[in-house]
Parts: C-alpha cells; sequence; structure tokens
C-alpha cells in the first residue's frame, strides 16, 4: 500500500520525533542530548561508562542479528545515496523518483537511508513502482524518523552495523548528489572493492555536473601521483541517464550471479 501526496502529513504536522535504534522517541521524549554512537566513540566523560561496554557489544550483538533477520529474503537490490536537504520541489527529488521506478521496474528492492530529502524520493519512486522500498534508519540528533514511503524499515543505533546491512544486501550503489553523509558511504564502497572485501560491485556517480569535479580530481591528482590506478578509476560510473545506471547495475548483477 503506498500513500498519496494527500495523506503525507504537512511538516509541521509531524511531532518532535528521534530514532534510538528500534525505538521512536517524540515530544518530551526526545530531547536526550547525545546519541548511542556518540557515547561509544566519545573518550571523554565519566568512567563509568568504560562499565558498560560488556553491555554495548550485547546491544551491537542484536543490531545485526536484527538487521540480518529483517533483510534475510530481500531480493536483489540496489543501495540509493542522496542528500537528506534535497526538497520536494527540486529536480533531483524528481530524479530520485524516477531512479526508484526504474530499479522496481527491473526487478531491484530499492534500500536508501530511509531519510527525508533524496532517500525519501527514492523510496517513494520505488513503492509507487509496486517495488520493495527499504530503509535503513539511524539515530541522529537532528533528523526525523523513517520517511511515509519506506515499506520495509529497520532503525540502527550504530554508524558500522547500518553500513554492513547496505553492503551485505545490495549488488550496486547509486549516488545522487549529497553531503558528507554520501561521500563517506561511496568511498567506503570503493574501498572495499578496491581490496576485494566485496566483487561484482559496481558504483554509479548520478549527476555529471555535480560529481564530474571529484572524478577529475581522483583523475589528475590521485591517479596522476600514483595513488590509485586506472583500474581503481574504472570502478566508478558517471552517468547522467537512467537506462545506462540500470544497465550497469543489471550487468554487474549478471556477473555476480554467474559465479554464485
Amino acid at each position: 500500500m503506498t500513500l498519496d501526496a494527500h495523506q503525507i502529513p504537512a511538516d509541521d504536522e509531524h511531532p518532535r520525533e528521534r530514532q534510538r535504534g528500534p525505538v521512536t522517541l517524540r515530544r518530551g521524549q526526545s530531547d536526550e542530548a547525545t546519541t548511542t554512537d556518540q557515547r561509544l566513540l566519545d573518550s571523554r566523560g565519566p568512567s563509568a561508562w568504560v562499565h558498560t561496554d560488556p553491555w554495548r557489544v550485547l546491544r551491537i550483538q542484536a543490531e545485526f542479528v536484527e538487521g540480518f533477520g529483517a533483510l534475510a529474503e530481500v531480493p536483489r537490490a540496489v543501495t540509493v545515496f542522496g542528500s537528506a536537504r534535497t526538497l520536494r520541489d527540486h529536480p533531483e527529488y524528481k530524479l530520485g523518483r524516477d531512479i526508484g521506478a526504474a530499479l522496481a521496474n527491473a526487478g531491484f528492492a530499492a534500500i536508501t537511508g530511509g531519510g527525508p530529502g533524496a532517500m525519501e524520493a527514492v523510496n517513494r519512486g520505488c513503492s509507487e513502482a509496486g517495488g520493495q522500498s527499504i530503509g535503513l534508519g539511524i539515530e541522529l540528533p537532528f533528523e526525523q524518523g523513517l520517511n511515509p514511503w519506506v515499506d520495509l524499515g529497520v532503525n540502527f543505533r550504530y554508524f558500522f552495523a547500518r553500513k554492513t546491512m547496505f553492503i551485505k544486501y545490495s549488488q550496486a550503489f547509486i549516488c545522487l548528489p549529497g553531503g558528507f553523509g554520501t561521500l563517506d558511504e561511496l568511498f567506503e564502497a570503493l574501498t572495499l572493492v578496491q581490496t576485494k572485501k566485496v566483487t561484482k560491485f559496481p558504483v554509479v556517480l548520478f549527476g555529471t555536473e555535480y560529481w564530474g569535479g571529484l572524478y577529475q580530481w581522483l583523475q589528475d591528482s590521485v591517479m596522476k601521483h600514483g595513488k590509485i590506478g586506472e583500474k581503481d578509476l574504472a570502478l566508478l560510473h558517471v552517468t547522467d541517464d537512467i537506462d545506462d545506471a540500470i544497465r550497469v547495475v543489471e550487468e554487474a548483477y549478471q556477473a555476480w550471479s554467474d559465479t554464485h
């Protein structure tokens, strides 16, 4: 079941909300100043936190178990990243919807970070086209919960658990224009492919005007100085054409399936 635009609450109708793993906190319950990741990684603060680490290990384990269990039956899928700041009237939002629909029509589930902006657009396009729309949310102090077009959603406390799910259950990444989060996922995926931790995994940069400068810098500076090779740069595919992006995804999936 999908939601029509008139069924989606206006932004001012959303109560203030935060995610704490699988738990949703609204109104006065959402005022906690720190996140679970922050408390894990920040070495400052009361030493009492040190004594909670064994319990944190169990919580981390539980996140992996929950994620593996929820996504085990997901068919072939593609993860799409993009900015949470993309507005609904921006051309990139329509582009995200079109990509989500194209993935659904090609038989792929669409996985996003489950947030607003470009992520919402991809989930919406996939859901409206009858595909499986998946959102993997994260506990953040400044974002609301999963967007309304997520059909299957899992919320995480820890970035590293969430990142594992993006990689494990995807056959490709498509990166729409985005900020630090998108860049983080982009380069982590490239590193995993370069070091052969994952194989047959294309990374598509969608939008030559947006990504062209980065690609040129990798070519003219990073590769020129011998920090990466031509094969490493070839892991990236830059395009403005949805059919071209889907072709790259399908060819990589076919190559992967032929070896499994």
